[in-house]
């Protein structure tokens, strides 16, 4: 392989885990898959038109850049939200492509009125309420100004959506916050209605909203980690588990990230290795090196912490790991480790695994940052549950 390392994407995987998000919505509401920081690592180009043959039809993401790779990678029959960036030089661009978009500060509703004017399209909006987030969105103190401006530019708008963020619907510990939260929604909906305005989508939920509070489920939820095999949190997953009595976990992860060993070298006892002295052999040693490092998106954190899977062995990373490599200690696999022998730095080999989770807590990241870290130039490719079973034994 050119690269130092790829990536496997499991289909049969992502399918289960939209077909276990599916059974727990209500049957009227849309699903958006969340495909923001290159779909939590994934690639955007890759996932896309698997989860379209799970037949996900709407794409959350969080720029403009982000809807133009969308948009390369999907079918017409896709639409695209973008939840964040928009550049005032991209408005025209969005506009004509039919890309809707979350507006929360005047500045860019007023552009958008006057772009949509000027090219004669109306602009597809999702206006984003304030209800505790305290992030991006109007708040309450702004309503008579927002609705008497999309009353005087209603020709121009197509209002797509009225939405919020839940501020943390995976933890119990946020539970008044996110009731305060549905209260204020709904507060702010009735002033909307009460003025007339009727949008295609009401939205707030995200994945821990389906799961934790199905309340939150409107028009549309906004699916992200989940699709990905990854609980929002710990606490999520056991309090699902407990209540389905089932303790299978229904969500299978998708992604493996796979290299090769790169060279092999005998170190004798009581020497250094790596840079500075961080570890110092204590037998003679067989190390190898790996050709991937914090260069690639394995943290520099995992200096001495982190492992990997060799012939179906957990080995430890050993020395501060390098930009582009790290190293390995294989003295115990010895008698049958070679250079080109598959290292597994997540996902299975045999019946060992090393989790995203796993590999996160080692370095004190959450989930989300560990996958969405991972370099776009790494490739993707797609297996069958099959294929991927053979590549892993």
């Amino acid at each position: 392989m050119s690269h130092t390392s790829y990536i496997e994407l499991n289909q049969a995987n992502l399918n289960q885990n939209v077909d276990y998000i599916r059974s727990h919505l209500k049957p009227s509401c849309r699903y958006s898959a969340v495909i923001k920081g290159n779909a939590y690592g994934h690639g955007i180009e890759a996932i896309v038109p698997l989860l379209e043959q799970s037949s996900i039809d709407h794409f959350s993401v969080f720029s403009v850049a982000e809807a133009k790779r969308a948009l390369e990678s999907s079918s017409d029959a896709s639409e695209i939200m973008i939840m964040g960036y928009l550049d005032q030089e991209d408005m025209e661009w969005v506009i004509k492509n039919g890309i809707s978009f979350y507006v929360f500060s005047f500045p860019r509703l007023e552009e958008a009125a006057k772009v949509a004017a000027d090219i004669g399209v109306k602009a597809k909006i999702h206006v984003e309420l304030e209800t505790g987030m305290n992030r991006t969105g109007f708040r309450e103190e702004e309503l008579d100004l927002l609705i008497n401006f999309l009353k005087k530019e209603v020709k121009h708008f197509q209002i797509e959506g009225i939405c919020t963020h839940l501020a943390g619907a995976e933890s119990i510990t946020n539970y008044d916050r996110i009731q305060d939260q549905i209260t204020s929604y709904h507060h702010f909906l009735d002033r909307f209605y009460q003025e007339g305005f009727k949008p295609k989508y009401r939205h707030m939920a995200c994945s821990s909203g389906v799961l934790n509070y199905p309340e939150t489920q409107l028009d549309l939820v906004r699916v992200g980690i989940s699709n990905y095999g990854y609980w929002p949190s710990n606490e999520l997953r056991m309090n699902r588990l407990l209540k389905e009595k089932d303790f299978h976990d229904p969500l299978e992860a998708v992604l493996s990230w796979k290299s090769k060993i790169m060279s092999l070298k005998k170190v004798p006892e009581g020497e250094y290795v790596s840079y500075g002295k961080s570890y110092l052999t204590n037998r003679p040693s067989l190390i190898a090196s790996v050709p991937v490092g914090y260069g690639y998106g394995f943290s520099r954190d995992l200096s001495n912490l982190g492992r990997v899977l060799i012939h179906e062995n957990r080995v430890s990373v050993i020395g501060v790991v390098n930009m582009n490599m790290m190293l390995v200690d294989v003295t115990d696999l010895a008698e049958k480790v070679k250079e080109g022998d598959e290292v597994v730095l997540i996902g299975s080999q045999g019946k060992l695994e090393i989790s995203v989770s796993s590999f996160s807590d080692m370095s004190n990241s959450l989930n989300y940052e560990l996958l969405t870290r991972l370099p776009s130039f790494i490739p993707r490719k797609v297996v069958k549950h099959q294929e991927a079973q053979g590549l892993e034994n």
